[in-house]
């Protein structure tokens, strides 16, 4: 198939779906701009990272370690309780943020391996770089996807000229140890590097000129040096035990395994301190509005990034504007990230494309109260198709779609005779099997689209001890075409009740409210034989 065809292609599907093609349809009004100045953005969305910061004290792990930047953050702005990605899988995920839209309204930004960025569609930093906006970006925007960073900008967008070090944090602040600097000497060695990053994206832009930021860092993606959450930050692995979801063996090894994991958010806490200083140095901090998220959960453990449970689709949702947002406030209503592109643009005081899916919190952001806020946003919806599956190998995604309300959890999975976590390479010849070693480290040994870590090892290796059966099953084995569960009672997603005759009404109202979704905004799984996300350009013949 020839450059022109894909392209033809994309514009068909994205046409079907509803999205913009010739210019920008207005779905809101403007916001007013306070004093005739316009606020900058500055966005800090960390990679793989959930809901992790102590602030959020009703998820246990949380009790675990503590982060006082983000906590004193999210005190002195909104809080939201109920932010979720509508995709749990890095790239469509961020083309739904970007685009403002439902991520399978993106054509081939869709999924992970493979994407294609169409430049037809609306991206709200390239909204706001034609309104007068200095953008720019540092790190991770929209990758792995051709071109990269596209709805960014690209490589003339990118600020990382002090380096990069960050990413790989626990590595390098490992190896600045081991060559004779304090843990706290390395530790600030690699945060102003970042910081200086920041700084040569402000040396750019004009007088006055507002600007629009993306602090986009990595290193809550796999993989950390083992060990580095105690030896770095002092965190006890052990002070998770009895903390950790029901779904995941409480053992040692594990605990450890997500010890390192919050010692990297400990990272991002610092560099936010150190952001929020610099923005208060130049006299910006109180025209900016300043928002802190990531783009799923936790990678490499069960459950957690690449499914639709809690686990792997909500994240922290904390913003500050000073004068606009009155602090102290936390928000219960139901957002989804890609709201923020239509807030972002509102915030501005431009106008929004029709085409956005998303819905602008910035009523809840002005608004004065606390709580459920607006009566509408009593659910999200998500879903994945392809993660890291090779398309030119014939692997085919694992379609799902939900919809997540205060009290249940639907998932719908249109493919239950696949693998959720891909293809279990080789587990049924005992002489074929991966070694512990290679699974910690090559995510492609068996089941892809669980990132290989210390847990995927430990699971894997464990997994026919009878103890650790039902952990092993709710992980990694096949899915029913549906699942129920009841957060009042069973907070993490263990019994499916979805054929429990006295959930039967929840079950066909909750299904039905998800179905309308998907085909009001033109999903393609869900038209025709649902099938187009498994033929060309979206997979090689």
């Amino acid at each position: 198939m020839n450059g022109l065809t894909r392209q033809m292609n994309r514009r068909v599907f994205l046409k079907a779906a509803g999205v913009c093609l010739g210019g920008l349809a207005v779905s809101a009004p403007a916001a007013e701009r306070v004093g005739g100045k316009r606020p900058n953005i500055f966005f800090f969305f960390a990679d793989d990272w959930g809901r992790y910061a102590s602030v959020y004290d009703f998820f246990k792990p949380n009790a675990a370690f503590r982060t006082p930047v983000l906590d004193r953050f999210a005190r002195e702005g909104v809080r939201f309780n109920n932010a979720h990605v509508t995709s749990p899988s890095c790239t469509p995920c961020r083309s739904s943020l970007l685009s403002g839209q439902y991520f399978y309204r993106t054509g081939r930004g869709a999924f992970l391996q493979g994407a294609e960025w169409d430049l037809s569609i609306p991206s709200y930093p390239l909204l706001l770089e034609q309104a007068g906006y200095h953008i720019g970006f540092t790190y991770k925007v929209w990758s792995p996807g051709t071109p990269a960073d596209a709805p960014y900008g690209a490589a003339r967008c990118r600020y990382n000229r002090a380096g990069s070090r960050f990413n790989t944090f626990s590595q390098n602040a490992t190896k600045l140890v081991a060559a004779g600097k304090t843990p706290e000497q390395a530790k600030t060695e690699i945060c102003d590097e970042g910081l200086k990053n920041f700084e040569a994206f402000l040396a750019d832009r004009k007088p006055d000129q507002p600007f629009c930021y993306w602090f986009g860092p990595t290193n809550t993606h796999r993989t950390w040096t083992k060990g580095s959450g105690k030896d770095l930050w002092g965190l006890d692995p052990d002070d998770l035990k009895g903390r950790m979801p029901a779904f995941l063996p409480d053992v040692h090894e594990i605990r450890q395994d997500m010890c390192d994991y919050l010692g990297e958010v400990l990272a991002l806490d610092r560099m936010l301190g150190l952001f929020l200083e610099k923005l208060d140095a130049i006299g910006e901090r109180d025209n900016t509005l300043v928002v802190v998220s990531g783009d799923h959960g936790i990678p490499g453990f069960p459950r957690g990034k690449c499914n639709l449970y809690g686990f792997g689709t909500e994240v922290a949702l904390f913003a500050q504007w000073p004068g606009r947002v009155r602090p102290g406030r936390v928000v219960d209503d139901f957002v989804n990230l890609m709201d923020l592109a239509p807030s972002f643009l509102e915030a501005a005081g431009e106008l929004v494309p029709g085409c956005m899916t998303g819905r602008s919190i910035v009523p809840l952001l002005v608004s004065d109260k606390s709580g459920q806020i607006d009566p509408g946003r009593d659910h999200v919806i998500t879903g994945r198709e392809r993660h890291v599956a090779k398309a030119r190998e014939g692997d085919l995604p694992y379609p799902q779609r939900s919809i997540r309300t205060r009290d249940f959890l639907y998932i719908r999975n249109f493919a239950p005779d696949r693998w959720p976590m891909g293809t279990p390479t080789d587990m049924d010849d005992p002489a074929r099997e991966p070694a512990f070693e290679v699974l910690e480290k090559n995510t492609f040994a068996a089941f892809g689209d669980l990132d290989a870590s210390p847990t995927k090892a430990w699971m894997v290796t464990n997994r026919k001890d009878p103890q650790w059966q039902m952990h092993w099953r709710l992980g990694f084995e096949k899915r029913p075409m549906e699942e129920l569960y009841d957060l009042r009672k069973d907070p993490d997603y263990l019994r499916n009740v979805a054929e429990d005759p006295d959930y039967a009404r929840i079950r066909q109202d909750l299904a039905k409210r998800l179905m309308d979704t998907l085909e009001a905004t033109g999903d393609p799984r869900v038209q025709g034989d649902g099938l187009t996300f498994e033929r060309p350009p979206f997979v090689t013949p």
